[in-house]
């Protein structure tokens, strides 16, 4: 008899394979804590030169490499040598520009424990945080110093890609921007080094002003983009042309969605407009990234959660502008809505 699977039926392997998944989880952050990845660098090495130079002992040295390997982060010569996969050495060498290990240290520390009281915000709705059960995870998350400067590194590195399409939008009506929530200020230089026309304001939480005049200097920022400390909740918005809330509206619930787009509303200069984008989804099946990252607002922030590109649309009209949503939806790369202010 033949006692093979058939294609259609299932496999415990599918979800031995889901279970793996924390194992990889952990291989990438000890590697990367290790700085595995930056040692190989255009060094390759054996597992026993490794296992010396990282303080590891052989044989278990030999099976994380071989794990690495298998995962594809790292790749096996026949002669007993590791190196950088191209992903890894692109993403996962400390010093490159598109380096993710800030926003993987703001996992561990952060994200992840909070998935542990997945169950309970299940059953809540709330997160486990007390901070973010408090109204804002953000007070917390900038106490650590270190978590601060990698949650930042991480954000500039994934806004980059994004302040190009930021600057690719018609900018020449207008004069002067806000970016709420805009951290150090990436985006914002972005934007007015390629529009010199253009004053820019980073709105945020006073603790980060000090890591956004740092960052200007490195940047060698002439005073083009300005710091407004305050809490978007309890404290006016600065007056804008534009207003700027990209990955700010998915950390809060819907009403604080629309409080913060009627604040925007009234801090716009006629014939303004605000900014929002998000990784917004319009179908009933949303792809697997967009329901992981929802959950991980809902475990993490205040009642926070992807929503569609109609939601956005809706919650602009209540708070008073005309929505126009710009370029593709159902995508995985955010989507633009702009509100535009008609008085």
């Amino acid at each position: 008899m033949n006692d093979h699977h058939s294609p259609e039926e299932p496999s415990v392997g599918q979800v031995m394979g889901i279970l793996s998944g924390y194992w990889q989880t952990k291989l990438l952050f000890t590697a990367v804590e290790s700085d595995v990845f930056t040692r190989l660098s255009g060094a390759p090495a054996t597992a026993e030169d490794l296992a010396r130079s990282l303080g590891h002992r052989m044989p278990g040295a030999r099976d994380f490499l071989l794990a690495l390997a298998g995962i594809g982060l790292l790749e096996a010569t026949d002669d007993g040598t590791f190196h950088n996969s191209p992903a890894a050495e692109r993403y996962l060498v400390s010093g490159r520009p598109e380096f993710v290990g800030g926003y993987l240290k703001f996992c561990e520390s952060e994200l992840n424990p909070a998935w542990d009281g997945l169950s309970e915000s299940l059953r809540t709705g709330e997160p486990r945080n007390t901070a973010a059960r408090a109204g804002n995870p953000y007070y917390s998350l900038y106490e650590d110093r270190e978590v601060t400067h990698s949650f930042l590194e991480s954000m500039d590195m994934f806004n980059t890609p994004l302040s190009r399409r930021v600057s690719d939008l018609d900018w020449e009506k207008h004069q002067s921007f806000v970016d709420v929530g805009g951290a150090r200020g990436n985006l914002a230089h972005h934007l007015v080094t390629t529009h010199p026309h253009l004053t820019g304001t980073v709105f945020d939480l006073p603790q980060l002003e000090q890591p956004f005049t740092e960052y200007m200097k490195t940047l060698g920022d002439q005073g083009a983009v300005s710091f407004h400390g305050g809490d978007f909740f309890t404290d006016p918005l600065p007056e804008a042309d534009v207003l700027v809330f990209g990955h700010v509206l998915h950390n809060w619930g819907a009403e604080d969605r629309v409080t913060l787009l009627r604040k925007a509303h009234a801090a716009i200069r006629p014939g303004g407009a605000v900014l929002v984008y998000d990784p917004m989804v319009s179908n009933s099946r949303p792809p697997l990234y967009a329901t992981l990252a929802s959950l991980s607002m809902l475990v993490w922030s205040a009642g926070g959660g992807e929503y569609s590109v109609g939601e956005c649309h809706a919650w602009l009209k209540e708070a008073g502008f005309r929505p126009e949503t710009i370029g593709p939806e159902d995508t995985p790369d955010d989507v633009f809505v702009i509100g535009h202010v008609d008085r």
